[in-house]
């Protein structure tokens, strides 16, 4: 193991890299599907309000304890106490069993760029591909290999030759491809209407739900309680203002997540002559009703922005998935001192290893399920609503009560004034815990058909 810690160059390499773990593909489906559902501006201002708040209160701990201890999750909530190292372990379950079946997901991405790439948007759009692509047992997985191939060749390269290198590339890219396609949203027939819709304020859809789902989108999109900011902070170095840099992280997530609402929306509202419903949950947005969007755009235009737009997703999908796993390797590097290049392999085999059920899971495995789901579904409950608001709630309890706020802030303040730090104790030690709880039960009764969210 390397006797100096990899490190960022710099404030603009960690924030994009930061970014680019944050701006996935919750970002290009989950957010345009929850804005529409619960009544488009409000849902907005309600994001922007927990994402200046809570979100920036979670990001700033994560990335002060990762930056003051130097280590990835498991060493930086044991540096107190050995006895608070079963919370690190907790996150760091959470991207070890979230990268497998991302990167499965992210294969399909790539399927369908290589499909509008070759001419086949016309049968991408057809009913019934998408299941008939995932049901296949070879091909979801050749696809699948190459995407977790293409992400551990990035974090072979290190911090800074690699996802540094990567996400300074990628993330102005993305950030031009959203603007772009948002924009060609926006003049197609009726789009308009569509555009009012995301962005105009329903009151009458205002409720305790609205609140509930902003705030499960906040740890979805922000890559929260799941050890990755903890591990980035760890890489950066001591004369980057932490609190500016989460400012900017927020913006970037925050802007791109509006712009994927500002690109999907409308087009989804032109196509359906505004059927809120053609905005449905899950890849069916992605993978059959876009596509469906993009073949009924007259000419050679449908295909580009098809491809331009596919092309979007996979830059977002790599830059989470190399974020995640750059976590893991640091994770395993940490605690058994490997060298960089034989982790990456052992975290690339037992990715694969993992992903083959929910790879499978929509085919030859179709009959298995666990609670009624499947793997792959199994997998994002598990981590997303069980295990990340555990995390989060158990590290508001030992930022809050055992190393007190006080440590944190003295690491965020060290090169400048922590401006928001009245807000940051009250976030972390009441406020935070609450809404955790109130995450953590609502998500779970939703899965269980008793509450819907």
């Amino acid at each position: 193991m390397e006797k100096k810690r990899s490190s960022f160059t710099g404030k603009i390499g960690f924030v994009l890299a930061a970014a680019g773990s944050a701006v996935g593909l919750g970002n290009i489906w989950r957010f345009p599907y929850l804005a529409a559902k619960y009544g488009g501006g409000i849902f907005l201002l309600v994001y922007i309000v927990l994402a200046i708040t809570f979100g920036f209160s979670l990001m700033c701990a994560e990335i002060a304890l990762g930056r003051k201890t130097g280590k990835s999750a498991i060493g930086a909530f044991s540096e107190v106490s050995k006895k608070y190292k079963f919370i690190g372990l907790l996150a760091s379950v959470v991207p070890i069993m979230i990268l497998p079946y991302y990167s499965v997901i992210g294969g399909w991405v790539a399927k369908y760029l290589f499909t509008f790439s070759t001419g086949g948007i016309h049968d991408a759009a057809k009913d019934g591909y998408f299941d008939s692509f995932i049901s296949q047992p070879i091909e979801p997985i050749g696809w699948f290999l190459l995407f977790i191939g293409l992400t551990a060749l990035v974090v072979l390269f290190g911090v800074e030759k690699g996802v540094e290198k990567v996400s300074k590339l990628m993330m102005p890219v993305l950030v031009l491809l959203t603007l772009g396609i948002a924009v060609y949203s926006l003049f197609m027939p009726n789009a308009f209407e569509g555009f009012l819709y995301y962005v105009t304020p329903d009151f009458s859809k205002f409720s305790a739900t609205t609140v509930l789902a902003a705030m499960g989108q906040l740890f979805y999109s922000m890559s929260l309680a799941m050890g990755i900011m903890i591990t980035y902070g760890s890489y950066m170095k001591k004369d980057v203002n932490i609190e500016s840099s989460v400012h900017q992280i927020e913006l970037f997530d925050t802007g791109i997540a509006f712009l994927a609402g500002m690109m999907i929306i409308p087009a989804v509202f032109s196509f359906s002559g505004g059927d809120e419903s053609a905005l449905g949950k899950g890849p069916g947005l992605m993978f059959v009703t876009l596509p469906k969007v993009f073949d009924s755009i007259n000419g050679i235009g449908g295909s580009i922005v098809g491809i331009l737009f596919f092309l979007l997703v996979l830059f977002a999908a790599l830059t989470s998935s190399i974020s995640l796993m750059e976590t893991v390797v640091s994770i395993f590097r940490d605690k058994f001192g490997w060298g960089r290049k034989s982790t990456c392999l052992f975290v690339f085999i037992g990715s694969v290893l993992l992903g083959l059920p929910s790879s499978l899971g929509f085919g030859v495995l179709s009959d298995i399920s666990i609670a009624g789901m499947t793997f792959l579904d199994m997998f994002d409950f598990a981590s997303n609503s069980v295990l990340m608001p555990i995390v989060a709630l158990l590290t508001c309890f030992y930022i809050g009560y055992i190393i007190k706020p006080k440590t944190i802030i003295e690491e965020i303040s060290g090169n400048g004034r922590f401006k928001g730090e009245k807000l940051f104790t009250v976030m972390i030690k009441y406020i935070a815990p609450l809404f955790i709880v109130l995450i953590l039960v609502t998500s779970v009764l939703d899965v269980l058909g008793i509450m819907k969210i």
